[in-house]
């Protein structure tokens, strides 16, 4: 029997509040030495997702695939030869398998959801870095990250307009959208977690026989990535609470939040 194993970071793998992972690592050496992958499925960039492998490859070599800016593209390390690529684009040092639309496709929706909308939209486009940090709290050189976008555009999410007609004006445009408290982000039709994670667990099931997939994750934006696994465990918040948008599906609770409780969840399945 062979595990694979999908995870969210903000919240799930990496704590809430100080985004620590250092709980996890052990764990992370263990599922390597057993070459188990691991892969992120975030709504990040690939640049944002690049930096925290770095920061982690003090302790470990971590080269699984990867999912970025809410399904809309999966970054294949160039060299692994584990399954079929055949249907991804060279793109650097990966090979990509592009759900979503591009960058500047994305812009031109959020123009068009505006006029759906009659509203003034402010995406990360129409942001410097300095405005983003004081709307997040991200440190500049994090906030350089999480510009740097290749698919998706993150705005701030207006607070005069139901999620419900928020939706409807970017489908009118020819898009989806994650709907968020502070920020939403636009997507392309064909992006998602849940189909991202599908992708590669079909390439994966082509190589390898018997295969279990895991899936953790901590708010709504992760429903579809658990509804894809086989066993999916939520990430409590620090009071020890899942989100109401999770709670009364029938999966695992973690006992704990963050990356702690993601540690002891992926300790007890695997024994």
């Amino acid at each position: 029997m062979s595990f694979i194993i999908f995870t969210d970071l903000d919240g799930t793998l990496l704590n809430s509040d100080d985004y620590r992972y250092d709980a996890a690592l052990p764990v992370l050496e263990a599922l390597q030495k057993s070459q188990i992958p691991v892969i992120p499925v975030t709504s990040k960039t690939r640049a944002e997702v690049e930096q925290l492998r770095q920061q982690i490859r003090q302790y470990i070599d971590l080269r699984d695939p990867f999912i970025v800016e809410n399904g809309s593209g999966a970054f294949v390390p160039q060299g692994d030869d584990r399954f079929d690529i055949s249907d991804t684009e060279p793109w650097g040092d990966y090979h990509l398998k592009r759900f979503g639309c591009t960058y500047a496709e994305a812009r031109a929706g959020l123009t068009e959801v505006a006029k759906h909308l009659d509203l003034d939209l402010w995406g990360f486009g129409d942001m410097g870095v300095d405005e983003i940090v004081a709307r997040t709290g991200l440190l500049p050189e994090d906030a350089e990250r999480a510009k740097t976008r290749e698919f998706t555009e993150p705005f701030v999410t207006p607070k005069n307009r139901s999620a419900d007609a928020i939706k409807d004006g970017v489908a009118k445009a020819g898009f989806r959208v994650v709907v968020g408290d502070r920020f939403s982000h636009l997507i392309g039709t064909h992006s998602g977690k849940g189909k991202a994670v599908r992708w590669l667990i079909d390439r994966f099931k082509s190589a390898t026989d018997d295969l279990i997939t895991i899936g953790l994750g901590n708010s709504p934006n992760d429903l579809e990535m658990l509804e894809t696994v086989d066993r999916s465990i939520v990430i409590p918040d620090k009071a020890g609470h899942p989100h109401p948008g999770l709670r009364d599906r029938g999966w695992e609770i973690a006992p704990t939040s963050g990356c702690l409780g993601w540690a002891t969840a992926v300790r007890e399945i695997l024994g």
